[in-house]
């Protein structure tokens, strides 16, 4: 799916949510919990940047159709300094494997205006979420971070 398409699609969405009509379920899988000594880190321009990552599904029926996204970010933290990278993808039915390699393959093509529209809807389910717990299906699980060497 292009990203235009996408965009347009988690619009409808955003609105029949707030309308009552669709029910999500959301699967979390992050390592920003996790301990400091647990957290891998990486040098890059002389600076120590502490990795994170984040794994959120976004599970629906839309239309008589289902509908899912995985997002990933990449975190890296040095002190107060914070950058993220973000991918999105739209894996086939019944794949929902938390793995890069397994993933890219199902990536969009990103910008700010479709990360913003995302960003939205997570933060229209978890105040959902917050009002009424029976709202949505909302699951967060620890996950550890490891960085293979290649």
């Amino acid at each position: 799916m292009r990203q235009d398409m996408l965009l347009h699609k988690l619009s409808e969405l955003l609105t029949e949510t707030r309308e009552g009509k669709i029910h999500w379920s959301v699967d979390v899988e992050t390592t920003e919990a996790n301990a400091p000594e647990d957290k891998p880190t990486e040098t890059e321009g002389g600076i120590d940047w502490t990795l994170d990552e984040c794994y959120v599904s976004y599970d629906c029926l839309y239309r008589g159709e289902e509908f899912c996204m995985i997002t990933y970010e990449l975190i890296k933290t040095a002190g107060e300094r914070v950058t993220t990278s973000n991918m999105v993808f739209l894996p086939p039915l019944g794949m929902r494997y938390f793995d890069l390699r397994t993933l890219l393959p199902y990536s969009v093509e990103t910008s700010a205006v479709l990360l913003e529209e995302i960003h939205q809807l997570w933060v229209q389910l978890t105040d959902m979420y917050k009002a009424d717990k029976g709202s949505l299906y909302l699951n967060v699980s620890p996950r550890v971070l490891t960085i293979e060497d290649e």
